[in-house]
């Protein structure tokens, strides 16, 4: 099936929420299109800047694996670039077959985020690309220091969000209501009544980062309330790592990766069809 533009994918949610699921390796995209196979759902591959530099900075491999996988879909899938702070990767997405791009100023002055999201807006814009961006602060990015969600100015402002809309362009916004990124436990709480707020305030869709420590319950409740895109990585990671851990375990002697990568594929597979399912607001079907 040919790639969907992702903001074809959320314009068309209807009240429910579109996974978005990080890319690592080719497995992460087999699994998360597997997955999303299995849930009839639509959904967004993303990979971030740190997993193109895992990659040793090199985009165009790990762009044309995983848009191969998606091309394979039998459900729509979009590409997304993703928490992208560094202008030369920005401007090369439409050459790899991305439908949108993350642009992540939030650790510059409000002003300076501004300028820098409104640059990238008007290029990639102009090429048909969607363009999210991030006001708040969402804790656990790697290489920075634990942040807590509860944190004094860590939460988006309403007021300041649509300002940040109506000066910047941007297509979609990211904000900061409560969740982190890299949890590996489910307890985050959500605030759900400045979701709302920030609802009522913006005109472009919010996107939830951080959800791999969201419970399904407060997902769902979210979703309710306004979210659109939900981001969902360290969960993913969770279930390949202790798959791997588990065969190898078990089969200690085992040197073909292809049987752990098997099993770690499978782990992320049932993963992103539970998310998918509860973000339909239907976790049993």
């Amino acid at each position: 099936m040919p790639l969907t533009g992702t903001g074809e994918l959320v314009e068309t949610a209807e009240g429910t929420g579109i996974g978005a699921f990080n890319v690592i390796t080719v497995e992460h995209a087999e699994a998360i299109v597997a997955g999303a196979e299995r849930a009839a759902r639509p959904v967004i591959l993303q990979i971030s800047q740190n997993a193109v530099k895992f990659h040793h900075g090199r985009l165009a491999p790990i762009a044309a694996a995983t848009r191969a996988v998606a091309e394979t879909a039998d459900v729509p899938v979009a590409l997304h670039l993703d928490h992208v702070t560094d202008a030369a990767l920005w401007e090369v997405a439409p050459q790899h077959g991305f439908g949108s791009v993350m642009i992540d100023a939030s650790k510059l002055p409000y002003a300076d985020n501004v300028a820098e999201t409104s640059r990238a807006v008007e290029f990639l814009n102009s090429r048909g690309l969607w363009v999210e961006s991030e006001l708040g602060q969402v804790g656990g990015k790697e290489g920075e220091a634990a942040l807590s969600a509860h944190a004094p100015g860590a939460r988006t402002d309403p007021d300041e969000a649509a300002a940040y809309v109506f000066e910047t362009g941007v297509d979609a916004l990211a904000v900061a209501v409560g969740s982190s990124h890299a949890m590996t436990s489910r307890d985050a709480s959500l605030d759900h009544e400045l979701i709302e707020r920030i609802r009522a305030a913006v005109t472009v869709p919010l996107v939830l980062h951080g959800s791999s420590g969201v419970p399904d319950e407060e997902l769902a409740e979210a979703v309710k309330g306004g979210m659109v895109k939900i981001n969902i990585g360290t969960a993913l990671n969770v279930a390949y790592t202790a798959a791997v851990r588990e065969h190898l375990d078990a089969h200690p002697d085992n040197v073909d990766p292809r049987k752990y990568l098997t099993a770690a594929r499978d782990a992320m597979t049932d993963t992103v069809a539970h998310f998918l399912k509860v973000l339909s607001g239907n976790p049993q079907g």
